[in-house]
């Protein structure tokens, strides 16, 4: 169940929601005057969300892109020149 607060609270319970943001990794809501005004998360919890929404940009720009272009590349056309790379490196720096 998400905490809705008023907005007023951060000046007087500013710990209090600091403590509550890290210790659930949920977002408070701060109401103005009845209505929703802002949100306050921890850094962990925005970073977290942050990648996991690139990630489906990500995504979704990989999607858009398969179904624009029907050519399909076998595991070993993408990956073996990338082997050979990394064998053709690994070798070079034993000598």
């Amino acid at each position: 169940m998400p905490m809705i607060r008023p907005i007023s609270d951060l000046e007087t319970n500013l710990s209090e929601i600091t403590n509550a943001v890290h210790e659930t990794a949920e977002p408070v809501f701060l109401t103005n005057n009845g209505y929703g005004d802002i949100v306050v998360m921890s850094m962990e919890a925005w970073e977290e969300m942050n990648f996991e929404n690139e990630i489906y940009q990500k995504l979704t720009e990989a999607l858009v892109e398969a179904r624009s272009n029907p050519r399909r590349l076998s595991h070993d056309e993408v990956f073996g020149p990338l082997r050979r790379k990394i064998t053709n490196y690994e070798s070079s720096s034993n000598t």
